[in-house]
C-alpha cells in the first residue's frame, strides 16, 4: 500500500463487524461510531433492511452495465430526481463521491464551452486529477496542476478570514462583493462549486443565505451552481434534506452531486441536473460499474427506511440535544475555540490554550483518547488539522447521544 495512505490512530483499528451505531475491532472491543466511515453509513451497520435487498439481489443478478435497462437504477433516479427540487431532473449514477464531482465538472464546463471554475477556499471534493485541482484545501491537494482554472471565493468559513468580524449580512455582502471583484477579472467561468457545509474543511458553513445571494449574481452571468452534496445530503442537517435548502431564496442549484450516506456503505455516487445541461453531451458514454444492480438495490432499501422512520427529524431532534450537550462540556474546557454544525453534522475546533491557535497535536490527542474510551469521531480542518468531526448515523439515540457526549468531555478534559 502507498505511503500517502491515510491512516487514523497511533495503532490503526481492524474494524470486523458492525450493528446499529457500533463497530467491533479486530480485538473484540466495542465501539460508538461517531463517523460513520466518513459520514457514509448513514443509518445503521448491518441494517437489515438493506442487508436483506443486497443479497437477493446478488442471487439474481450482480452486475450489467449501463448498457443494459436495469429497474432499480431506474427507480432510484426517479425517486432521486423528485426529491432533489431540481425541475426536470435527469441523474447519473457513479461510483463515488469524487467521481460525481467529475461529472459534474465535464457537464458544466461542456454545458457552458469554459474550463474556468469557482470554488471556495477551505473546500473538499474528491482525490481525482480534476477534483484535487478545485480543492481549496491544501492537506488534500497534492498537485497544482489541474485541466481548469480554479478561483477561490470567501465565505466557506464563518469564524476565521477577513471578513469574521462582521454580522451576518455584512459578511453576505462583503464575500458577494469578493465573487463579483472575481468575475470582473477574467473568462465568466462554467460553475461555482461549493458544499453547504464544509465537511473535509472541519464542518464550517457560511450565514444561511450566502448561497441564495451568490445565485443571483451568478444567474445574471449564465455561471452554474453545483451543490455539493456528498456529506450534507439526505437529512443529516435535520433541519434540511439538502444542505442547498438553507439557501434556497433564489431556488435550488443547476447540478447536485451525491454519493457516501445513499448507499449505506455501498459504493454509490451521482449526478442530479436540469435536463438541459445533463443532455449537453454530445458524445457516447457509460458507466461500468455506476447504477449497479447491487448498489441500486442498497440504496433503494436504505432510501426508503430514512424517509419512512423520519431519519431527518431524528438527526433534528437528536443532533440538537447533543450540539447543546457538546456546548456544555465544551464551556469549561480552554483548549475549544468553537463548537458548530446542525443536525448530525458537528464540529469541534481546537486551539492552543488561552489562544486563538489551531492546535492540530490536541485533537489528535482527543482522537486517540475517545478512541480508548470507546468512541471513534473524525478530524479535519483547512489549513490545519485541528477540528473534530462528529457524524453518527442518522438513526442514533438519546442515550447513545448521552453516552459520547460523555466520553467526549473525559477525553478533552485528559488530552
Amino acid at each position: 500500500m502507498p505511503d500517502w495512505l491515510a491512516l487514523y490512530y497511533d495503532e490503526p483499528i481492524e474494524l470486523t463487524h458492525g450493528e446499529g451505531r457500533h463497530v467491533w475491532g479486530a480485538d473484540g472491543t466495542k465501539y460508538l461510531d461517531f463517523f460513520g466511515g466518513i459520514l457514509t453509513t448513514m443509518t445503521a451497520h448491518a441494517l437489515p433492511e438493506v442487508t436483506k435487498a443486497v443479497a437477493e439481489q446478488a442471487g439474481r443478478i450482480i452486475h450489467s452495465s449501463t448498457l443494459y435497462l436495469d429497474r432499480p437504477m431506474v427507480e432510484l433516479a426517479e425517486r432521486i430526481a423528485a426529491l432533489s427540487g431540481i425541475p426536470d431532473a435527469r441523474v447519473f449514477f457513479t461510483t463515488s463521491g469524487t467521481e460525481a464531482t467529475d461529472t459534474a465538472l465535464l457537464l458544466a464546463s461542456a454545458y457552458r464551452g469554459s474550463n474556468s471554475v469557482l470554488a471556495m477556499r477551505n473546500s473538499y471534493h474528491g482525490r481525482s486529477f480534476s477534483a484535487v485541482g478545485i480543492t481549496g484545501n491544501r492537506t488534500w491537494s497534492p498537485t497544482s496542476l489541474s485541466p481548469l482554472q480554479t478561483l477561490y471565493v470567501h465565505g466557506g468559513v464563518r469564524s476565521r478570514g477577513p471578513y469574521a468580524h462582521l454580522d451576518d449580512q455584512a459578511f453576505i455582502a462583503a464575500c458577494v462583493a469578493d465573487l463579483e471583484d472575481l468575475l470582473g477579472q477574467g473568462r465568466t467561468p462554467a460553475a461555482l462549486i461549493a458544499e453547504p457545509i464544509q465537511g473535509v474543511g472541519g464542518f464550517t458553513s457560511p450565514p444561511d443565505g450566502l448561497y441564495a445571494a451568490f445565485r443571483e449574481v451568478l444567474a445574471a452571468r449564465g455561471v452554474l451552481w453545483i451543490s455539493d452534496e456528498v456529506q450534507t445530503g439526505w437529512g443529516r442537517t435535520g433541519e434540511h434534506f439538502w444542505g442547498w435548502q438553507a439557501h434556497a431564496a433564489s431556488g435550488p442549484p443547476d447540478l447536485l452531486t451525491f454519493a457516501k450516506g445513499i448507499g449505506n456503505g455501498m459504493s454509490i455516487g451521482g449526478v442530479v441536473a436540469r435536463a438541459e445541461v445533463m443532455n449537453s453531451i454530445d458524445a457516447n458514454s457509460i458507466s461500468t460499474f455506476g447504477g449497479s444492480p447491487l448498489t441500486m438495490a442498497a440504496g433503494l432499501a436504505n432510501l426508503t427506511y430514512l424517509l419512512e422512520h423520519d431519519l431527518q427529524g431524528n438527526a433534528r431532534r437528536v443532533g440538537g440535544l447533543l450540539l447543546e450537550r457538546l456546548r456544555s462540556v465544551c464551556a469549561s474546557v480552554d483548549c475549544v475555540r468553537e463548537v458548530r454544525g446542525r443536525g448530525l453534522m458537528l464540529g469541534i475546533e481546537l486551539c492552543e490554550a488561552g489562544t486563538d491557535r489551531p492546535s492540530p497535536a490536541r485533537a489528535g490527542a482527543v482522537l486517540e483518547a475517545a478512541r480508548e474510551g470507546g468512541l471513534l469521531i473524525g478530524k479535519g480542518g483547512g489549513h490545519n488539522t485541528s477540528a473534530l468531526r462528529i457524524a453518527p448515523p442518522l438513526s442514533l439515540t438519546v442515550a447513545e447521544a448521552e453516552e459520547g457526549a460523555s466520553i467526549l468531555e473525559r477525553a478533552l478534559q485528559s488530552a
